[in-house]
Parts: structure tokens; sequence; C-alpha cells
């Protein structure tokens, strides 16, 4: 008793002329970044991103993260009722 074997298709766009699958997913920054290399670990793939994050060469990018992390920080403060009052001066 022999199993039947799946048939291939092998489907090729009519009017694609590029390089590779044209229906491969792949995200146009997958070249640059380090941590999406093969699994690491959950300490290999920490310490990827951490380095990845130190050697970054635009320094606003850097501002922007502490900035929005402030609102963040900001808003979560006065949802939960913090007195900002301490901050202002008062005599």
């Amino acid at each position: 008793m022999k199993l039947k074997k799946n048939k291939k298709y092998n489907y090729k766009p009519r009017y694609y002329k590029g390089d590779g699958n044209p229906y491969e997913l792949k995200h146009k920054f997958d070249d640059y970044r380090k941590t999406i290399n093969p699994p690491k670990g959950i300490k290999g793939k920490w310490n990827a991103a951490i380095d990845e994050y130190k050697n970054n060469r635009d320094e606003n990018v850097n501002k922007r993260v502490f900035i929005i992390a402030g609102i963040l920080i900001l808003l979560f403060l006065l949802l939960f009722g913090f007195d900002l009052s301490i901050f202002s001066s008062q005599s």
C-alpha cells in the first residue's frame, strides 16, 4: 500500500521581475537589526538588544525615548492622584 505524494505547485507571477520570493514576509529593517538573528536564548537576546540600544548613533532617538518615558510616568502619577504641588515653590 503506497501513500500518494503531494503535488508540488510551483507558481511564478506573470509580471514579477524581482529577486527572491515576492510573497516572503520580511520587514524592511531586518537586515540592519542584530536581534533578528537565530534564537540565542533569553539572555542572548536581552544582551543583543541592550548592545544595539547603546551603540545607536542617533541621539534624537534616545532623547525621544526619555521624553516619552517621562510623559508616561507623569500621566501615571496624575492618574493615581499624586500631588504635584510639591514641585512648586510656596512661601
